[in-house]
C-alpha cells in the first residue's frame, strides 16, 4: 500500500504503530538517558492490544503536544529509523567532548532497526541520513529559562517543519559543556526545520548564553539490509 494524498500533503501507511505517548514518562532525565520513549514500541504480544496505540513518536526530551514525529508523514524506513532511534542514549559520562560515534550506543540503534524491519518485512536498502552536532559551553551567567525557551520552541518549529527523527541533548557538565545532536532524513530538511522565528532567535542570543558553539554536520550511512553503518563526515560524503 502506497501513500495517499490529502490536499499537500502526503500521508504514509503505518504497518505497526506505537504505543500513546501518554502511557511514557515526560522526565527529561529519562528520556535522555534511560532511553525511556522506546516503551512506546510494541513486540507482537497480544495483551499489548489492551493499550492504547498512537502514531505520534516521541523522539526527543520533550514528552509535550507538539514534540511529536507523526510516523504517517515518513515513508516506511523513515518509520523504522525513527523507531530504532527511541533507543539511542549516551554510553560515557564524558559525551560533550568524547568522539560522537563513541558517545552513544549506536550498534544497538542498527540492531534494533533490522529488528523492526524483519518484523515489518521490509527490505531495507542503503541510505543516509542527514545528521547535525551542536558542542556548546555556556557562559555562567546564561538564564536557564531563557535556554529552555529556545530550545523548546525551536524543536517545536523543526518537527511542524517535518523529517526530524531524533533530537537529543545532554546535560552540561561541571565545565558548562554540552552536547545536541539532530538526525534528519535528508540536508534539505534540517535546512527548511532552521528557518523559523524561534531559530532566529536562539541565533541571534547566542552570545549572551555561550562562550562558544561549535557545529558539525555528518552523513549516517545504513547499508542494505542495515549488515553495517557508518558515520561519516559530511564534507567527505559521497
Amino acid at each position: 500500500m502506497g501513500s495517499v494524498h490529502t490536499g499537500s500533503k502526503l500521508i504514509y501507511p503505518l504497518k505497526i504503530p506505537v504505543f500513546h505517548h501518554r502511557l511514557v514518562t515526560d522526565d527529561s532525565n529519562a528520556l535522555k538517558f534511560q532511553a525511556a520513549s522506546s516503551l512506546q514500541l510494541q513486540h507482537g504480544l497480544k495483551y499489548q492490544e489492551a493499550a492504547s496505540s498512537s502514531s505520534h513518536l516521541i523522539t526527543s526530551p520533550y514528552n509535550q503536544e507538539g514534540h511529536h514525529l507523526d510516523l504517517h508523514t515518513l515513508e516506511p524506513s523513515n518509520q523504522l529509523l525513527a523507531k530504532a532511534l527511541t533507543v539511542l542514549k549516551p554510553v560515557r559520562s564524558d559525551y560533550a567532548t568524547a568522539e560522537y560515534v563513541e558517545s552513544f550506543n549506536w550498534q544497538f540503534v542498527m540492531d534494533v532497526l533490522r529488528d523492526l524491519a524483519a518484523a515489518e518485512s521490509y527490505e531495507w536498502k542503503q541510505q543516509s541520513f542527514y545528521v547535525v552536532t551542536f558542542r556548546s559551553v555556556l557562559l555562567p551567567t546564561a538564564d536557564p529559562d531563557r535556554l529552555t525557551e529556545l530550545d523548546s520552541y525551536s524543536h517545536e518549529e523543526a518537527t511542524a517543519s517535518g523529517g526530524l527523527l531524533k533530537y537529543w541533548f545532554g546535560t552540561k557538565d561541571e565545565q558548562l559543556r554540552n552536547l545536541a545532536t539532530c538526525i534528519w532524513r535528508s540536508r534539505e530538511d534540517a535546512r527548511r526545520g532552521g528557518l523559523g522565528p524561534w531559530h532566529r532567535q536562539a541565533i541571534t542570543a547566542t552570545r549572551e548564553l555561550y562562550q562558544n558553539i561549535e557545529f558539525k554536520t555528518l552523513n549516517l550511512v545504513i547499508a542494505d539490509g542495515v549488515e553495517w553503518w557508518d558515520i561519516v563526515d559530511g564534507k567527505n560524503a559521497a
